[in-house]
């Protein structure tokens, strides 16, 4: 027989194989190779053996053959020979050995049963068909029969009988009432194999008048059916006397009360059975019990387990299916029904026998003349079967005799064999179950070698993979291959090389340098032929980055990589899938050259998705999970059970975790009675946990929810639970926060926290307030008030202390006993003012200040602190007076002195000390004067030069705005700057402090000068100011320059300029309109003082403006702002000595963390240094 097999590399060459052994010749598949081959007679097609037929078609007997030549057909019908050409209805398809009966032009089916065989002959030998069994299907009508009606006491068992009609095949039977719907079955009422209806008790609902039983015949298409059969259910206890009495024995089964009864098994019958089934059949075994209440089905082997992923149970477990049965399902199988009364039990032995199956079939075998070969048959079954060998159809007992062959029991051996040997031989094993036909010819040829494989052909690889050459060849005897590399190379030999029987050349691991042309050459003592195939080895595909494990939010957006690299000389195509399948037809999914984009997830898109790339060589992938996490579903199926006074237990279902574990459950609960529709926090508990035991308080209507909790967030509230009303009870707490605090001197407010709804335990909530004076023998004075939050005791001495307690009560009793509390009654303001007050100057800008403290009695309050009063009186250098701005510093608690800092140097001061409660504040003690020392003056208010010459400027001066005491002189210092920006040597000149100009002569013509200036006092110099300005030059040079400034072409370029000059501005307008940047100077000439604006260049006066912010000497002065601080050096008072202003707070030790109060007088502002407007002979300069 043909045996097609691949070659894996070449997935082209197809070869029949037709022996074991290692002489005989395989044939390849190859049509033209076929064509110009001697080959016997093979069955292709033939018609099964047992083949029913439709009576009212034409019957085909199929007989397909080849065979070169082409074989010629015959028939025999049981036994004889048939001659088809003596019956006009039977016709033989041309080239075809398949018969056609013609019934259907007046044919009988009937008349053609019977056994038939085909035998195909050519002169290489005859194969012929199995014994095809003709049998016309048959579908007979029921027979007639009187129904009478059944007539079952309820409870009792009942088998409705079927007996369908033998047909050919047998009808498949099922149940049906007259609308033809299916009746309902169940474990109480079921179909037998064999057709019947068995109920195993009656029950009133199965009265009907149409139980009908259907067959059908598939073959014929037809469906036969059974009379109605009626059944009535009768209760005993519902019959009256009447119906007793007209009703014989016969007609009602027993006469006994509906009743329990123990199983009894309708079928089969008896404790034992046996049952004989072929091996590869299904096998069914039936239990079918009657029973009140219905018994229920169970199956066992005795000595062993049912067998595994075979093993079905059927119509409600009453049925054992197990399909593909073999010798080792042999064995008892025990059915055991049971109900609460008891139960029975059959076993069922089985016998698993075999038709005969092949071990080793026959196959076909070519040889060479003068080679050996053998047939084999060995075949297996239940018996043994028997192995008959025929020849070209003719047992081979009576077969023509062949010198080379030689029978040995299930083989055939054959020795030196000759063209003439060619046959086709038979192996026919049979037992009493069956039989097994196969054809194998022997096939002797003598053909000079032939290459199949096409010239030229070319093999295209992946390196480090396989690669196989085919060299597919045929001759006989059997040719020997070699193989050569390129045109001249030597043969291939070695451990890299692997040479396969059909000729194919493997190469293991191929490498780049293993392309090339390589030959193939095929030789036996008939000839010789050559054949070249061409290799080329390509780079492998790779994923360099491959897509990764991915986890994304609900609606969010997830991108997976897959960047590839390839051979340049091959297209690769990427595709995507999704679990294994296409990826969804949805415009959320966006496949790009190298990645996937899926926009919006969604639950659904949880998944595998893998990226595979293919060449038309190879294919590689990768593939990466999509976990997509959301916030949990709700729990649900919330249920209250174990309900006490006190507490309850909660349980839910979990919703889904949406991939992303739940972490803890929150239990909130809403009160009906009290707070319908908010809902207040419980307990939670962890994710692993459904039920919690739930703490209740009295008097709340409670209803539960829950909500599931992950690392994504909150799932929504689960639906509500049912609501449980707690009965009242006494409160179990008291009013919180209850305090004592007068709020005039005669009385005292006594205030608390109510108690909620939630809290109140049940209905009429009241408190029952109670006072007494402290450290006083009184009793307690109680008054029981309203659900309020206040109560105001009125006549109360001034500032005493209170116990104070608040008890809640309701209509069921009090609240445990409450806890005291200390209040106060109402304050006054205090009676005395601090005495003994000093005052310790310590530098000019601070002075410490010192009292005695109040007595606590004459506070008539809680002691706030203290409150120190202090202003400037005067100015010492001035000595006028202005108005008057008192500044306050608060210090806390008992606190006996305190800092005063940000005075005034050389003034004089004024203070008083005042005690301070919860009232307000006390009388002020007697005014303190005191005096600052004297500090360094301010810079001087300004610098102006004016005047240059060749060799002189002047300097006008204003004195300190803040002279801080008696000014001694002025300090000048200036120095030159030339033309590299370089300093020159500095100069220092002391002026007397009534002065307020200078002329400085001797100076160096057209030179610019910078100049240091400020003030001393006795304590030391001020802060300083510095200008700068330049000398004029020389008339001769200013002449020159002056005309050049009348040439033509000077001013030309100067208009030119000019309009670049006006262009630029442009811009800059435009850019600040535009919120651009701009120089900061020009935000302080914005702000700056009228009266120390730079002067105009016709007020005369020259210099540039000062920016102490720049560093650089040649272009602006710098300038130092007035210091009046003091600095750490001049104290060693820490700033806990300080107070607060009055808008501060006070530390619990009294010391001082704000800033002192009050407004300052307004002074005047401080001089800023002049400016210097560009010198119309330094912008000549420039020019020069």
């Amino acid at each position: 027989m043909l045996k097609k097999k691949n070659i894996a590399a070449s997935k082209a060459s197809l070869v029949l194989f037709l022996c074991q052994m290692i002489s005989a010749l395989d044939v390849p598949l190859d049509s033209k190779l076929l064509e110009e081959l001697l080959q016997p007679p093979t069955i292709t097609q033939q018609s099964p053996k047992d083949y029913i037929v439709d009576p009212r078609e034409n019957i085909v007997i199929q007989c397909e053959a080849k065979g070169k030549p082409p074989p010629s057909f015959s028939w025999t019908r049981n036994g004889t020979h048939f001659d088809i050409d003596k019956d006009a209805l039977v016709t033989m398809k041309p080239n075809s050995g398949t018969l056609v009966v013609n019934i259907m032009n007046g044919g009988r089916a009937e008349a053609y049963e019977g056994v038939y065989q085909c035998t195909a002959r050519n002169e290489r030998g005859a194969a012929i068909s199995n014994n095809i069994v003709i049998r016309p299907s048959r579908s007979p009508l029921w027979t007639k029969e009187k129904l009478e009606p059944n007539h079952v006491r309820e409870g009792d068992s009942l088998v409705l009988h079927c007996r369908p009609p033998v047909g050919l095949p047998p009808p498949i039977i099922f149940w049906m009432d007259n609308a033809f719907q299916k009746l309902p079955q169940s474990e109480r009422v079921s179909q037998g194999l064999n057709g019947d209806l068995y109920f195993s008790n009656v029950q009133p609902e199965d009265s009907r008048e149409d139980y009908i039983c259907y067959a059908r015949f598939n073959h014929t298409q037809t469906i036969q059916q059974k009379q109605p059969i009626s059944v009535k259910v009768f209760s005993m206890d519902s019959l009256n006397d009447t119906i007793a009495a007209n009703l014989s024995d016969t007609d009602i089964y027993g006469a006994k009360s509906v009743t329990e009864r123990q199983p009894v098994l309708l079928t089969p019958t008896g404790s034992t059975s046996t049952k004989v089934e072929l091996r590869g059949n299904v096998l069914l075994l039936e239990c079918i019990a009657a029973g009140l209440p219905t018994p229920v089905i169970r199956w066992i082997k005795e000595g062993g387990e049912l067998p595994a992923n075979r093993t079905f149970f059927e119509n409600f477990k009453k049925t054992l299916k197990i399909i593909d049965v073999s010798e080792a399902d042999s064995g008892n199988y025990k059915c055991i029904a049971r109900n609460t009364l008891g139960s029975v039990h059959h076993v069922i032995s089985v016998t698993v026998k075999a038709a005969p199956y092949w071990i080793t079939a026959p196959r076909n075998l070519v040889l060479s003349p003068g080679e050996d070969g053998t047939l084999i048959c060995r075949a297996n079954g239940n018996p043994k079967p028997n192995i008959n060998w025929l020849a070209n159809g003719v047992p081979i007992a009576i077969a023509p005799e062949d010198p080379s062959r030689k029978v040995d029991g299930d083989t055939i051996i054959f020795s030196h064999v000759q063209e003439r040997s060619s046959a086709v031989y038979q192996c026919n094993a049979s037992n009493e179950y069956g039989y097994l036909l196969a054809n194998a010819f022997v096939n002797v040829l003598a053909e000079p070698p032939r290459i199949l494989t096409p010239a030229n052909k070319l093999y295209q690889v992946i390196a480090d993979s396989p690669a196989l050459l085919d060299c597919a060849y045929f001759g006989s005897p059997k040719p020997e291959i070699e193989w050569f590399k390129g045109v001249k190379g030597s043969i291939l030999r070695g451990s890299e090389y692997i040479f396969h029987y059909n000729g194919t050349l493997e190469i293991p691991v191929a490498q780049k340098d293993s392309s090339g042309t390589y030959t193939c050459v095929a030789r036996n003592e008939l000839g010789k032929i050559q054949n070249e195939v061409q290799l080329e080895v390509k780079d492998p595909t790779m994923i360099i980055k491959q897509p990764e494990y991915k986890v994304i939010q609900r609606y969010g957006q997830v991108s997976f990589e897959c960047i590839i690299k390839h051979d340049s000389t091959l297209l690769p195509t990427v595709t995507w899938l999704k679990d294994n399948d296409e990826l969804p037809d949805d415009e959320r999914f966006l496949v790009g050259k190298d990645n996937l984009t899926i926009m919006n997830v969604t639950d659904k898109d949880d998944g595998t998705y893998t990226c595979i790339v293919n060449t038309t060589l190879d294919s590689v992938s990768a593939s990466a999970v999509l976990t997509v996490v959301a916030r949990p579903n709700p729990p649900f199926d919330l249920e209250l059970t174990g309900q006490l006074e006190r507490s309850i237990e909660l349980s839910w279902i979990p919703g889904d975790e949406n991939n992303s574990p739940i972490t803890n459950f929150v239990i909130e609960y809403e009160d009906g009675l009290h707070e319908p529709g908010v809902w207040h926090y419980q307990t939670e508990v962890p994710g692993t946990q459904t039920t919690v035991q739930l703490k209740l308080s009295p008097y709340v209507n409670y209803s539960f929810r829950v909500i599931a909790v992950n690392e994504i967030g909150r799932s929504q509230p689960s639906e509500a639970s049912e609501q449980y009303l707690t009965k009242p009870a006494s409160p179990d707490e008291n009013p919180s926060n209850v305090q004592g605090i007068g709020s005039e001197p005669d009385n005292l407010v006594i205030t608390w926290e109510s108690l909620t709804g939630f809290q109140s335990n049940g209905p009429g909530l009241q408190y029952k307030v109670s006072w007494r004076q402290k450290d006083v023998d009184d009793e307690w004075t109680s008054v029981i008030v309203a659900n309020v939050s206040k109560y105001i005791v009125s006549g109360t001495p001034t500032f005493v202390p209170y116990e104070i307690k608040v008890q809640a009560l309701n209509d069921l009793g009090y609240a445990p006993e409450p806890s005291e509390v200390i209040g106060h009654s109402g304050e006054d303001l205090p009676m005395v003012a601090p005495g003994n007050v000093q005052v310790h100057v310590i530098n000019s800008t601070l002075a410490k200040v010192h009292w005695d403290p109040v007595p606590l009695k004459s506070v008539r309050g809680h002691l706030q602190g203290y409150k120190v009063y202090y202003w400037k009186v005067q100015s010492l250098s001035r000595r006028s007076r202005r108005h008057v701005e008192k500044k306050i510093l608060t210090f806390r608690g008992n606190k006996t002195f305190g800092m005063l800092p940000g005075l005034e140097p050389y003034s004089s001061y004024k203070l008083n000390v005042r005690v301070v409660n919860g009232k307000g504040e006390g009388p002020a003690s007697p005014d303190k004067v005191f005096k600052t020392p004297e500090g360094v003056p301010s810079s001087p208010s300004f610098l102006k030069i004016t005047n240059p010459t060749l060799d002189s400027l002047t300097l006008e001066w204003g004195s300190p705005t803040h002279p801080n005491g008696v000014l001694t002189s002025y300090i000048l210092k200036f120095q030159p700057i030339n033309n590299t920006h370089e300093l020159g040597p500095l100069v220092e000149i002391r002026i007397p402090a009534n002065e307020s100009s200078l002329i400085l002569k001797n100076l160096n013509y057209s030179t610019r000068y910078k100049f240091y200036f400020n003030a001393q006092t006795s304590v030391g110099s001020g802060n300083q100011i510095t200008e700068e300005a330049v000398t004029i030059m020389d008339e001769a040079m200013a002449s020159r320059q002056v005309d050049i400034a009348t040439q033509g072409w000077f001013i030309g370029l100067m208009c030119a300029v000019a309009l670049l000059i006006l262009i630029l501005l442009i811009v800059c307008f435009i850019r600040r309109n535009k919120g651009g940047k701009y120089p900061v100077k020009e935000k302080e000439d914005a702000h700056a003082d009228p009266e120390i604006q730079p002067m105009k260049e016709d007020d005369g006066t020259f210099g540039e403006y000062s920016d102490a912010e720049d560093h650089k000497p040649l272009k602006k002065g710098s300038r130092t702002p007035s210091d009046r601080t003091v600095k750490k050096e001049d104290s060693d008072d820490s700033l806990v000595d300080y107070g607060e202003g009055v808008n501060g707070q006070f530390n619990e030790d009294g010391s001082f963390i704000g800033q002192y109060s009050g407004k300052k007088e307004k002074e005047p502002a401080e001089g800023n240094e002049s400016s210097e407007a560009p010198s119309p002979v330094n912008a000549m300069n420039s020019f020069v």
